[in-house]
């Protein structure tokens, strides 16, 4: 068994979102069982963020490995490029079955993909129909959409891509109700009204906005934070007024991390074009999918010299053995009433409210389905966040690591985003760890 200093000294990865200097070595994870991560010295940590929010059942689901093989016997990768495959005809499909007013299913390799392709099907639509005036792209603050350029001018935060802000696209962004922030001078409810009244002048007074963009139910990588009842149907509604497309991004919401199958329909918002990811595969395999209505998909039919159709394609777009996982990973919703599941073992969240929000670091939690965000504060009347010189991540990794659980938080805020298919024994056992964690942790964040 080699040894991490030998393991970090052969290493030539360069890690994400990750100040390379501050770590000296990475664990080697070897083996996934469950919900549990095994390093190559046979440590056991619960996967807390579900490998980056995407996994659904647990590591090393046996119907998942057998979709795979299975495939990986008969075509490993076909292009889509004048030609097609069962499974992703199979998957496109069944993803129009479950998404209510889509009709069509353009597949990429990731979420940051699917959404350039919302981007690019939305702007294009406009010239496509003869309104080439209609340009803009409206989004919401505090929105997250990705890190490739297009993704990083939509859901642009500061700190993430302050760096490259000259090299993107500008974009009008609106505020977003927070309760836990909402200014001083107004209730959660003038303070929800005030952004959507500002959405609608906006949009009354200026006829070039293409498209309004949001994550659909909360805003995950921006905080958790959850939209207010009704806040994302009544933007739905401003946009249908306007002539403004409405674009939802589900890559991290969908699929039952909020605790409904498809996030848009719980919303009661039907979008002009939607994005999956992450979960789709059951976090097996890399795959996302941008799904579009009958009336975006018919506006790029035409003449070949009309130049009408979309020019956008990956090597790997529907490539069949993600498709074939994919759609097993469907059916394993369905067997196993996977939502309705989620939504009782859920309800494990609420029972630690108390004890979570009593710690000293602790200002606010916000939960919805299988996504609760942690947010710490050195002071709790003045919510003021923690900023410590060494990374907050670094310190709740190596705190949670000890307590066998695998963390990652996003600025000063700590995210639990478990396998939505984690049991309530094990929901409790990781809430547990993770006071734990907090306690020993806030000893040298405050």
């Amino acid at each position: 068994m080699q040894n991490k200093k030998h393991l970090r000294k052969k290493s030539s990865v360069w890690h994400p979102n990750t100040q390379m200097k501050e770590w000296q070595s990475f664990d080697e994870i070897v083996q996934g069982k469950g919900v549990w991560l095994i390093d190559s010295q046979g440590n056991k940590m619960i996967d807390a963020v579900a490998s980056m929010w995407c996994n659904v059942w647990g590591h090393s689901k046996k119907e998942l490995v057998a979709a795979i093989t299975n495939q990986a016997k008969k075509v490993q990768h076909s292009s889509m490029f004048n030609l097609t495959n069962e499974p992703a005809e199979q998957l496109a499909d069944k993803l129009i079955e479950i998404s209510p007013g889509m009709h069509k299913v353009f597949y990429s390799d990731n979420g940051s993909s699917a959404m350039e392709i919302s981007f690019k099907l939305a702007l294009q639509y406009w010239n496509n129909v003869g309104e080439k005036n209609k340009s803009k792209i409206a989004t919401l603050e505090n929105g997250y959409h990705g890190d490739t350029f297009g993704a990083m001018a939509v859901g642009y935060v500061p700190q993430f891509f302050g760096k490259f802000k000259k090299q993107l696209f500008s974009t009008l962004q609106f505020p977003v109700p927070n309760p836990y922030r909402t200014p001083k001078g107004y209730t959660n409810l003038d303070y929800q009204n005030y952004c959507l009244e500002k959405i609608e002048k906006t949009f009354s007074r200026d006829d070039k906005i293409a498209a309004f963009v949001m994550e659909s139910g909360a805003q995950v990588a921006g905080g958790v934070v959850i939209y207010p009842k009704g806040f994302q149907n009544k933007i739905s509604k401003i946009c249908k007024k306007h002539n403004v497309l409405f674009v939802l991004d589900e890559i991290a919401t969908g699929f039952g991390r909020l605790g409904s199958m498809i996030q848009y329909t719980e919303q009661k918002s039907t979008p002009d074009i939607v994005a999956y990811g992450k979960m789709l595969t059951g976090g097996y395999l890399t795959m996302a999918a941008t799904l579009a209505s009958k009336k975006i998909y018919d506006s790029f039919l035409g003449e070949f010299n009309d130049w009408k159709h979309l020019f956008h394609g990956h090597t790997y777009t529907g490539n069949p053995i993600a498709a074939a996982v994919s759609l097993e990973n469907l059916k394993l919703y369905q067997k196993n009433n996977l939502i309705k599941k989620i939504q009782k073992t859920s309800k494990v969240f609420e029972k630690y409210y108390g004890e979570i929000s009593q710690l000293e670091s602790v200002g606010d939690i916000r939960h919805k389905g299988m996504l609760m965000g942690i947010e710490l504060v050195t002071d709790k009347k003045k919510k003021t966040p923690i900023h410590p010189k060494k990374s907050i991540n670094k310190i709740f990794f190596e705190e949670g690591k000890k307590n066998g659980i695998y963390l990652r938080t996003l600025g000063n805020i700590v995210m639990l985003v478990p396998p939505l298919a984690i049991t309530e024994k094990e929901l409790d056992l990781l809430l547990n760890r993770t006071i734990l964690t907090i306690k020993s942790a806030q000893k040298q964040v405050l």
